[in-house]
């Protein structure tokens, strides 16, 4: 069931509310820039996005692939959350679940974890290692 969270930065330069089912699963990758930053991610549709105040502290990182637009406050640095555009689901947020003041904890760890192959391009199968992610 969706729940709406708020969530934002560190500094709350950046907020924004998100509705999310954790039920039905969170993320986490093993590409460079998810695992050096610890990203934890929920995708969540463009309907279910809305940006409160910030638009002006954001700032926007892209890896080598393009495929996803990181963005994060210029000011405290933290990635709270990014969108892409995809051919099968379209545009969509990456909310980071980490970064959702009112979460519950029970309920975030009791949401199923995908691990995502990122550093190989590999999403159809899980990485060998996890742990550290």
């Amino acid at each position: 069931m969706k729940k709406t969270y708020v969530g934002g930065c560190h500094c709350g330069a950046v907020r924004y509310e998100a509705d999310v089912d954790l039920s039905q699963g969170t993320y986490k990758c093993n590409c460079s820039i998810c695992t050096k930053a610890r990203l934890w991610q929920s995708v969540i549709g463009p309907e279910d996005f809305r940006l409160l105040a910030g638009e002006a502290a954001l700032t926007e990182y892209q890896s080598r692939t393009k495929q996803l637009h990181h963005l994060f406050c210029k000011h405290c640095g933290v990635h709270a959350f990014g969108w892409g555009d995809d051919t099968e689901l379209g545009k969509y947020y990456t909310v980071k679940v980490n970064c959702l003041d009112n979460v519950d904890l029970d309920e975030l760890m009791r949401s199923p974890i995908t691990y995502v192959n990122g550093r190989d391009d590999d999403f159809t199968k899980p990485p060998a290692e996890v742990r550290h992610l």
